[in-house]
């Protein structure tokens, strides 16, 4: 992970682009299908939509990338029926046999939906290997069955065509990738992910189901994202009585421009969720805004935690990087705290792997800091006190 939050956020998730559409799309038309679907419904996440349609199931992206202008469709068929059900190639994206057994991701978050669902087996490739925490993962990348990809920028079409995957879960900030293209022509089924899009946290798991369809697990994804959604539902409970709100500083400088989490953020919601007076809550960004040191001195020299300062893990990395750091209270009261501190066997940050999946987890971990005495018998999995 790099020095700023846009480069952080690089590492964590895999900026793949996405495949330039191809004309207009008739409306999905099986052959032999019931007219009638049935779409699974959605609580939080906004980005994507699954119908049901006789044996074949409809998984719409209608946010691949931040302002979308274009949405995405694409038609899931169990492998046993392909050859008995006949659909227009020009109405959907791509059309790809399931249960998928020959599978290629692109982020760490996949990682984390398809190891909850049990399916991780079905991974053979990926980009950037290095980046993975996941211990089982990892297991899987040593014994050669997850196979090395390249480089997000040039990932190896190569070694992708000669394992001819089932198909590719990629993940897009615009409509141009050479590589992608390639694969395409070449008959490989390209989909695209948004989890990252989605501003709330419980919005960013419910993409499991994206996943489940692939791999037989619609029933386990409901099942494991009713848990995760009461874990958080419970915590955030937790902190409603609370009538002291500790006051939060985000984000550090880079290159002389401090980035905060914006108001409307993911990281702004878990703070409010927790219970915290977040100083930049009442912005409307939601990325992160770009602010001068004079500007965070002046709002933030006096809160009482701070968080995410850049990639530091230290007070004496933050006080080398800028004294100026010394000047905020939270750094005198050693009331700093980061995500990055906790990494995997080979340098993959876990926060950006596990955490859009486990939101409970994350709000845990900040209630279990602002606010001490609330939860007992807790271990923090993701912010860890600067050493």
């Amino acid at each position: 992970m790099s020095k700023n939050h846009f480069v952080s956020l690089c590492l964590g998730t895999f900026f793949i682009a996405l495949l330039s559409s191809c004309g207009e799309k008739k409306r999905p038309q099986p052959i032999e299908q019931p007219l009638q679907q049935d779409e699974s419904p959605l609580k939080y996440a906004s980005g994507f939509s699954i119908e049901n349609s006789g044996d074949i199931t409809i998984v719409k992206v209608s946010s691949p990338w931040p302002d979308a202008k274009e949405s995405f469709t694409y038609a899931l068929v169990p492998k046993d029926k392909l050859a008995s059900i006949t659909l227009p190639a020009d109405a959907y994206d791509a059309i790809v046999g399931t249960p998928v057994e020959n599978l290629v991701i692109t982020s760490t978050t996949h990682i984390s939906s398809l190891e909850a669902l049990g399916a991780l087996d079905v991974v053979t490739g990926f980009p950037k290997t290095d980046l993975i925490s996941s211990p089982a993962a990892r297991k899987r990348i040593e014994q050669g069955q997850i196979k090395e990809l390249g480089t997000n920028e040039d990932i190896n079409t190569e070694v992708i065509l000669e394992f001819n995957p089932d198909a590719i879960i990629g993940f897009g900030i615009n409509d141009t990738n050479k590589a992608y293209e390639t694969l395409q022509r070449s008959g490989i089924p390209i989909i695209y992910n948004g989890d990252w899009t989605e501003k709330t946290p419980l919005g960013k798991a419910e993409w499991i189901k994206f996943f489940a369809p692939f791999v037989d697990k619609e029933l386990e994804a409901d099942s494991i994202f009713r848990n995760i959604e009461s874990s958080y539902d419970e915590a955030k409970l937790l902190t409603q009585k609370i009538t002291q709100k500790p006051t939060v500083l985000t984000g550090g400088l880079y290159k002389d421009v401090w980035h905060v989490a914006g108001g409307n953020s993911w990281m702004a919601q878990f703070l409010k969720d927790a219970n915290a007076d977040y100083l930049w809550s009442d912005t409307d960004n939601t990325g992160s805004i770009g602010l001068s040191l004079e500007a965070v001195l002046v709002k933030g020299a006096q809160a009482d935690f701070w968080f995410n300062p850049s990639l530091h893990a230290s007070y004496e990395e933050l006080s080398l990087a800028n004294n100026h750091y010394e000047q905020f209270s939270a750094f005198k009261n050693k009331k700093v705290y980061s995500n990055a501190v906790k990494k995997g066997a080979t340098g993959g940050l876990l926060f950006y792997e596990l955490a859009p999946q486990r939101p409970d987890l994350v709000l845990k971990d900040l209630i279990f800091i602002l606010h001490p005495g609330l939860l007992t018998n807790y271990q923090p999995h993701f912010f860890m006190p600067l050493r």
